[in-house]
């Protein structure tokens, strides 16, 4: 085990039962039990929990405690499961299989899959709300949940990614008549073209993943109390490591197998959609993974206590699944 990945366990080990002793609590007791049961499934589905656990690095990173960013760092598994759910649904991503187990609606069916979204995401705010923490704080916290997860964050970014891979699929059409008249699709003669350039694909992502990583960053740094020269450092660290788990997931969609990684692998290929490695090619993506993870480093020099979070830059970028 490299020194990185055991210093990410530790985290784990230590911070994970403080989460998970809290995670599905709301959700054990209420009239509507399968929908219930539904949340409950993707919650305890497993997953490293990489937005609450950096939510709670940051707040001591920046000399607060743990405890102190547990509602943040609840809220933020609330709306990343949420997202889960809504990105497997067959009108987003199309998957059957989330973390090794069939997908939420696979199991609850579309309608119950689709509540247990919603409430998730509802109870994220919730959550948050009702903390015992200074209002300032809390009000500055719920602002960045709101931007990170709505339309000019995550909710954005997926919609940013829809209207590109259906662009993608637009130019898959030949352009020549078919038997009928009618264009047929298959691969173009001279007519295929990346319908976004590597821009594009970094403003998807920066909205899609990046948004929520950045603020599972900030929202740590908030309740910890940090000056506004480390809550910066903590963005932009945030901004950094959304751009290399990006890039790992799109390498790993590539390379890896579906037993690697517990869900569909090549899914974003299949569907025409533009990846790092498609426009950089694999060492490219490589290349920019190193130097998006190094700069992630670098933002961290200002913090009193960074150890736990430069491991866990190199982990997000080593990781195989």
């Amino acid at each position: 085990m490299s020194e990185a990945s055991a210093q990410v366990q530790a985290d784990l080990d230590r911070l994970l039962p403080l989460l998970d002793s809290l995670l599905t609590k709301p959700f054990r007791e209420g009239e509507a039990i399968r929908l219930a049961e539904a949340m409950r499934y993707s919650l305890e589905a497993g997953g490293k929990r990489v937005r609450p656990v950096l939510c709670m690095l940051a707040c001591e990173a920046v000399g607060g405690t743990a405890d102190q960013a547990l509602p943040g760092a609840l809220a933020l598994e609330y709306v990343h499961t949420y997202s889960l759910i809504h990105d497997d649904l067959p009108a987003m991503d199309d998957d059957d299989l989330r973390r090794g187990r069939p997908t939420n609606h696979k199991v609850f069916g579309e309608g119950h899959a689709i509540l247990a979204g919603d409430a998730l995401l509802t109870e994220a705010f919730g959550v948050l709300a009702a903390s015992d923490l200074d209002p300032a704080r809390r009000a500055e916290a719920l602002l960045l949940l709101a931007v990170g997860s709505g339309w000019r964050g995550m909710a954005g970014g997926q919609a940013l990614d829809l209207e590109a891979e259906a662009r993608a699929k637009a130019h898959r059409l030949v352009k020549r008549d078919g038997p009928k008249g009618e264009a047929q699709e298959g691969p173009s003669v001279g007519e295929t073209i990346a319908t976004y350039d590597l821009d594009h694909l970094r403003l998807i992502h920066r909205l899609k993943t990046g948004a929520l990583l950045r603020a599972s960053l900030e929202i740590g740094a908030v309740l910890g109390g940090a000056t506004s020269a480390n809550r910066a450092a903590l963005r932009a660290y945030g901004e950094a490591i959304g751009l290399a788990f990006q890039i790992q997931d799109d390498i790993l969609d590539t390379t890896a197998t579906d037993a690697d990684l517990g869900k569909r692998a090549g899914k974003d290929a299949g569907k025409g959609k533009i990846t790092y490695p498609s426009l950089l090619g694999l060492d490219g993506a490589r290349k920019a993974l190193s130097e998006a993870t190094e700069t992630a480093l670098c933002h961290l020099a200002s913090l009193p206590n960074r150890n736990s979070l430069a491991a866990w830059a190199r982990y997000l970028a080593q990781r195989a699944k």
